[in-house]
């Protein structure tokens, strides 16, 4: 067993010699979502690298830290590959109100499985689907809560991403859009991604610290001026300041 798969069990909790199958995939995303947090540390100072799978696997498996949809996808990509599923990474365009407009900078993956595919994603902070969602519109109920891909051409694609999160969103949502016609065909093409990430004005992870998680019971978020936590549908906001921050750092994320 190589280095990427043996160091991504054991960050999330699997056995080095368990056989990983299409119906474990549930399991698997909800250890990722609450072990390898949604985060941009790393952007915030300065200190990103070249996208390969050699600094994917330092900076998430060997420095034990988190990432954005780039590198917690790629990461995965990777680990799924080398578990033999058929998988690719694509680009997709963000809705927020209205599309960005900083283009295709999320990222996650298709896979394929006896005939269909679906979509994987675990870098999409506190929306996580947290199982394999299907491109042909069913809709998937996990503890995050309902998810479904609609068919639907725009100019960022085929697909639409929609989603109803559990005690937040009281009607469907559009998450994000994307081709699935036009995969990434080399990790290497994600340093693109990086830099508009880390470099545009327009950019919602290159100004402040943020990290978040899932958690048993809900989700966690922590910011340079508030930690929320989300515990069984109720919410609760602290202000903090920056030696707060650092003592919830601690805390709840390791670091």
């Amino acid at each position: 067993m190589n280095d990427l798969n043996a160091l991504f069990r054991k960050r999330i909790g699997i056995k080095e010699g368990e056989k990983l199958t299409f119906e474990g995939l549930d399991d698997i995303l909800e250890r990722i979502a609450k072990t390898i947090p949604f985060e941009n540390l790393a952007i915030i100072s300065s200190n990103i690298n070249d996208i390969n799978k050699d600094n994917i696997i330092n900076k998430v498996l060997v420095r034990n830290e988190g990432g954005v949809c780039y590198e917690l996808n790629a990461a995965l990509y990777f680990f799924l590959a080398d578990n033999d599923f058929e998988v690719t990474l694509f680009r997709g365009v963000i809705y927020n109100q209205g599309w960005t407009t900083i283009g295709r900078t999320h990222v996650a993956i298709l896979l394929d499985h006896e005939g269909q595919t679906y979509l994987v994603d675990t870098g999409f902070g506190g929306n996580l689907p947290l199982k394999p969602v299907p491109l042909n519109g069913e809709t998937v109920i996990s503890p995050n809560g309902e998810f479904r891909i609609k068919k639907e051409n725009t100019e960022h694609g085929n697909y639409i991403l929609e989603l109803k999160l559990k005690y937040k969103d009281p009607d469907w949502k559009i998450g994000y859009a994307f081709d699935s016609t036009n995969p990434v065909g080399n990790v290497a093409e994600l340093n693109e991604v990086q830099t508009i990430i880390s470099e545009d004005p327009q950019s919602p992870f290159n100004k402040h610290r943020l990290i978040t998680r899932l958690t048993n019971r809900g989700n966690i978020t922590l910011t340079e001026t508030s930690f929320t936590q989300w515990v069984d549908g109720k919410v609760t906001r602290e202000e903090i300041d920056g030696k707060r921050f650092n003592e919830l750092m601690k805390q709840h994320f390791d670091k």
